[in-house]
């Protein structure tokens, strides 16, 4: 999930680059949630697996 984050922020710094400002949006919005989601998962996981 952290990959499709990173992937998504790379797409929108290219897209920045060259000026594709309604990608860049949607890349750099789509990027944070997926990144959000990462994070909230990523604590879930570090909770539950703890209590084996």
């Amino acid at each position: 999930m952290l990959r499709w984050a990173f992937l998504f922020l790379i797409i929108a710094l290219i897209a920045g680059i060259f000026g594709f400002f309604g990608i860049v949006e949607a890349a750099t919005s789509i990027a944070k949630i997926v990144f959000f989601i990462f994070l909230i998962l990523f604590i879930v996981s570090l909770l539950t697996g703890r209590r084996a």
